[in-house]
């Protein structure tokens, strides 16, 4: 929350759900009147919005960029802790560090060896990536749902999301990925006509064609769409409890109340990163069957 700035309940609620975002106004003028330090934009030009009207103005033509910060710098820590593991890893006594991303890679590994049949390396690498990463992503929800929009608001900033699960463009980004892959290796296990012809011969047969691509066609469609709104979904609703606590709940009984559900919600933090990775790994198992 910027720094200095009353705000009512549902002006709190709001802001706290509103990500800094970046694009090009399309009609420009006076679209954030009343909001403090607002100088009107004109049509065309780039900038920061400075309300949710700006907002919805810029429409398609916009990056939201606390999301796509948070969610680089949490792959390149996943990416730097990793590697140091790799790097000072010994076969004596490793420390706690190393044990814990071992433990982590062998959790991983033997969820593939259980899920996975088929032979591609890619696999348990994939499979990694997606736990680490939307396991940091998720974690940052834990963080005191104030603290990062006073941070940002030191430097002028007004707007502050850290959680980018809590983002369906993130969400909706990963499943489309794996649905991606998906594709990209059934057609290179069955071939491109070993694809489509799962697609328009299952489940009635040739004389069913255009039944079969539907039914089918929706199946593959939903898969994507399922991924990306439960994680989204659940990451979203956490959060929103946590700025419901923040806004209704007097200071004095904050903390009471607020830590009961830290701590129910590491379990959904944990079990959302570890659904998405499971339904990869069992998505590229079935691209990779031929029955």
């Amino acid at each position: 929350m910027a720094a200095g700035q009353n705000l009512t309940i549902s002006e709190y609620i709001g802001h706290h759900l509103q990500n800094l975002v970046y694009g090009k106004l399309q009609t420009g003028g006076e679209l954030c009147q009343g909001v403090p330090h607002y100088e009107a934009g004109v049509a065309g030009s780039w900038r920061f919005a400075h309300c949710p009207a700006e907002v919805k103005d810029m429409g398609f033509m916009s990056i939201n960029v606390d999301t796509m910060g948070w969610s680089i710098f949490l792959g390149f820590l996943f990416i730097g802790l990793f590697w140091k593991a790799a790097r000072n890893a010994t076969s004596g006594q490793p420390g706690a560090f190393q044990n814990a991303i071992e433990m982590i890679v062998d959790f991983v590994n033997q969820n593939v060896k259980d899920g996975f049949h088929g032979k591609n390396p890619m696999v348990a690498p994939l499979s990694l990536t997606i736990f680490v990463w939307i396991l940091f992503m998720n974690t940052m929800d834990l963080v005191p749902i104030d603290v990062p929009g006073k941070v940002a608001g030191l430097f002028g900033i007004h707007y502050m999301k850290v959680v980018p699960t809590t983002d369906p463009n993130i969400t909706f980004g990963l499943s489309l990925t794996v649905l991606l892959l998906i594709i990209a290796f059934s057609i290179k296990a069955k071939g491109l006509g070993g694809f489509i012809g799962e697609l328009t011969l299952q489940p009635f047969g040739k004389w069913m064609i255009p039944f079969n691509f539907i039914l089918e066609g929706v199946g593959l469609i939903a898969k994507p769409i399922s991924l990306s709104l439960r994680l989204y979904g659940n990451l979203f609703a956490g959060e929103l409890i946590f700025i419901m606590i923040a806004a209704l709940v007097p200071m004095a009984l904050q903390w009471a109340l607020s830590l009961p559900w830290a701590i129910f919600h590491i379990l959904v933090i944990v079990l959302q990163a570890y659904i998405f990775m499971m339904l990869t790994i069992v998505y590229m198992n079935m691209a990779h069957e031929h029955h």
